[in-house]
């Protein structure tokens, strides 16, 4: 049976962190389940750059279902957890049930994957405190104040811990967290070794 890994999400969420790491996961072996204030369809966005604008720009992006409601979770049952990004963060962050699911991987040890403005919901934890992270350049002083070491790189890993700036560093972010899984949990099937057989 495979090992599960949570991915915990909302509306407004940038579509390719939420993609990208649930594909790639899924690729591997290991079953992803996408938990969500409730189950329902959720609508993610596309955040990118257009000359002469300051900012990003929003777009619609996918739809997708989640599997479970924040307050079905049991997250004794998943080796890891991936915090995608986007704007669901600054909403998502002040959910309680989401803030145990999050202590609960953070408590353990246990590996957990932030990107750009996902790290908005690991700070409100304290698990961020001592660690080195990275994450949306914006968010430098958001990491500072949670007590984190911010580190402008393509991916930052501090233990079990993984972070990345943005979409444009996927690559990077999944090449370290899987380094991560299967140092601590071996094959998605949980026996030792690499989980392509490599």
């Amino acid at each position: 049976m495979a090992q599960k890994i949570l991915l915990v999400t909302g509306d407004a969420a940038e579509s390719l962190e939420v993609l990208y790491p649930y594909q790639r996961l899924r690729e591997e072996g290991y079953e992803v389940d996408i938990a969500a204030p409730e189950r329902k369809t959720l609508r993610f966005v596309v955040h990118d750059f257009e000359p002469g604008f300051d900012t990003y720009t929003e777009k619609p992006g996918y739809t997708w279902p989640a599997d479970l409601a924040f307050s079905e979770v049991d997250p004794s049952a998943y080796v890891a957890l991936v915090v995608p990004g986007g704007r669901a963060p600054e909403y998502l962050r002040n959910n309680a049930e989401l803030r145990k699911i999050v202590s609960a991987f953070f408590d353990g040890d246990r590996p957990v994957a932030q990107i750009c403005h996902g790290p908005l919901i690991t700070a409100t934890t304290g698990g961020l405190s001592g660690r080195r992270v990275t994450a949306y350049p914006a968010l430098e002083p958001d990491m500072q104040t949670a007590g984190a070491t911010f580190q402008d790189a393509e991916a930052v890993v501090d233990g079990t811990l993984v972070s990345s700036r943005a979409w444009p560093d996927h690559s990077a972010w999944m090449r370290e967290f899987l380094k991560v899984l299967r140092a601590t949990s071996g094959s998605p099937d949980g026996t030792s070794g690499s989980p392509s057989g490599s």
